[in-house]
């Protein structure tokens, strides 16, 4: 049986679970399934492995995207420039080599842990298609763990961005120092937060949505509901919508690709 699974806490509903499971039955592949594994303390990882042999690859959700870096041998350059990885691939190379190569990760196993980010493949590859040249400045909604992936993708698309939060950080405005003005400047707004997600349906970002017109597109993370009151306040305003569903499927299919690859990604 070849074992897959998410790490994260809490895990009280899982699209990758019901992804795979639904994958590997429709594609009658035979001998694998996907599992939860609530993890609140990254530093219980170890353990997990322990508990839990033949593991060939593990997702990553919050809050571990970042502090499960230390505990890997080996980190994409993507992944590395995010600074957050979502997607473990389990080898079994041996660690007397990754040491070689100056790679450490958890000690005393017979196997060999790699990290990606298939959320920048997934952001990316939804969004692109809908990018038009009115979009070359962007709204980022929220800076949490979720957003990591958002700006690297609109540094590498050369989209300028302005990062708006809750609370006062460094290089970015607060929710209510947004205008109607900044929001018409910026034709891409990409909401990273949680606001809105189910059961929450009738709550949205705080900022001036007089101020979107037809040439905006509103990008919401969130996958459930499947329209976000985030989204049917844009859609009122006649402009073009996205939600997070054909990312996640994107950054699962990667994921995927990468768990059943002999050789290592960039």
């Amino acid at each position: 049986m070849k074992k897959f699974g998410l790490i994260g806490f809490p895990l009280s509903h899982s699209f990758s679970k019901r992804y795979f499971t639904t994958k590997f039955e429709n594609e009658k592949i035979d001998g694998h399934s996907y599992e939860l594994f609530s993890l609140e303390n990254i530093k219980d990882f170890p353990k997990l492995l322990d508990e839990h042999e033949g593991l060939c690859g593990i997702n990553v959700t919050v809050p571990h995207k970042k502090n499960i870096m230390p505990y890997l041998d080996w980190i994409s350059h993507d992944a590395k420039e995010v600074g957050a990885v979502n997607c473990i691939r389990v080898t079994s190379e041996s660690p007397v080599q990754a040491a070689f190569d100056g790679e450490l990760g958890v000690k005393g196993h017979n196997f060999k842990l790699e990290g990606y980010n298939t959320d920048i493949y997934g952001f990316e590859e939804s969004l692109k298609p809908l990018l038009t040249n009115a979009h070359t400045k962007a709204l980022i909604l929220g800076n949490g763990g979720a957003a990591c992936a958002v700006k690297y993708v609109l540094g590498q698309l050369d989209i300028e961005y302005q990062i708006v939060t809750r609370r006062a950080e460094e290089g970015c405005i607060l929710f209510g120092q947004l205008t109607p003005e900044m929001v018409a400047g910026h034709k891409l707004i990409v909401n990273t937060t949680p606001v809105g997600t189910s059961p929450n349906v009738d709550e949205c970002p705080h900022i001036p949505y007089e101020g979107i017109t037809p040439e905006h597109l509103l990008y919401d993370l969130i996958y459930n509901p499947a329209q976000t009151l985030f989204l049917t306040k844009g859609i009122e305003q006649g402009c073009m919508t996205k939600n997070g569903y054909q990312m996640l499927e994107l950054q699962a299919e990667r994921s995927w690709e990468i768990w059943t690859s002999k050789t290592k990604h960039p």
